[in-house]
Order: structure tokens, then sequence, then C-alpha cells
């Protein structure tokens, strides 16, 4: 089924948009939550989750890229049920694999006037990612966006895991040193 077929669905408030979506999207969407945490339960209910907010936002948005959209939604949901859990300290899963090797390269802060200079910062790291070369920029989401382990990453850009490793210390050491230049330091 297409994306605007099931799009219609939704807009429709038919309860088949939500099989459509699971049968077309279900692994997809479990898989990226289940890279962000590590549990196949807590997985099952972000993909439910997700299901759930497309139901009431779809309608609205329509949006065009269905795939897209799931994966921005149960993304945000599963980083969402990570920061809740983080008190217990579970298992490590890949999002905080992917925070901790990128974290040296960003400056952090909490004050609210953080607030702005992290969209300015985004604004910035978006910037960097339009100067890299297509495979460096997949490469990089799919790390530190999608959450996709070394392998997977590498896997589907048809490298090595050592090469997927070797050029994302060098994205990041670009991007540090951009990020330095744009007036952002450790």
């Amino acid at each position: 089924m297409s994306d605007s077929e099931i799009v219609a669905l939704f807009c429709d408030q038919n309860e088949d948009a939500v099989r459509a979506a699971e049968k077309e999207y279900g692994r997809y969407l479990t898989a990226i939550a289940e890279r962000i945490l590590t549990d196949a339960e807590d997985a099952r209910e972000a993909v439910n989750d997700t299901y759930l907010a497309a139901w009431h936002s779809v309608p609205e948005i329509k949006p065009e890229k269905l795939s897209l959209f799931l994966a921005r939604l149960v993304r945000r949901i599963s980083i969402d049920k990570v920061r809740k859990r983080s008190s217990l300290k579970r298992k490590t899963s890949e999002y905080t694999i992917c925070l901790s090797e990128i974290e040296e390269t960003l400056p952090g802060g909490t004050r609210p006037e953080e607030v702005v200079e992290f969209k300015l910062l985004t604004e910035s790291i978006q910037a960097f990612l339009n100067t890299l070369s297509v495979k460096n920029r997949d490469l990089f989401i799919s790390r530190y966006y999608f959450f996709e382990t070394l392998k997977e990453a590498a896997s589907a850009l048809h490298m090595t895991e050592a090469q997927a490793k070797n050029r994302l210390f060098q994205i990041r050491r670009k991007l540090k040193a951009y990020l330095e230049k744009e007036g952002y330091y450790l």
C-alpha cells in the first residue's frame, strides 16, 4: 500500500490505517526503537505509541513521506522513554553509545539562554552536514540520528565497520573544528 493510501486511511480515521502502517513500516520502526531502548517490550510499546501519535497527528499534517514521519515519531517517543528511565541506569543502548561518541564534539548546557543557543547550534550542524558528501552525511545521520550500530550503518553504505568508524571519527573532528569556527567551544 502506498504512503498516500495509508495517509488517506488515517485522515478518514479508518482503523485499517494502523494495520497498513504496521504492515509497511512495523519492522523499520521496531528496529529504530530497539536501537534506542535495547528492550523488545519497551520497543513494542514505543511503536504502539507511535501509531497512536500518528492517528492523532496525520490528519492534520498529511505527511508526504510517511516512513520518515513515523521514524521521527518513534525516535522521539523512544528517546523520551530513555530519558524517563535514565535514573534506573538500565542496559546501554545505541542511543547512549552514540551520545557518548559525539558528546565531546558538542558544547552543552541547561540554562534557559542555552535553549536559544541550541537552536543556533542545530542550524550550524545542519549547515556542516550540507558540506559533506552524500555518503558521509548518510553515515553520520544513520549513526547519530537513527542510532544504527556501526555494523548496520557500514553495511548500508557498503563499507567495513573499520572504515565507518574511521570516517565517523574524521567527521566528528571536522564538525568540532567547524563548530569552533562558528564560535562554539567546549
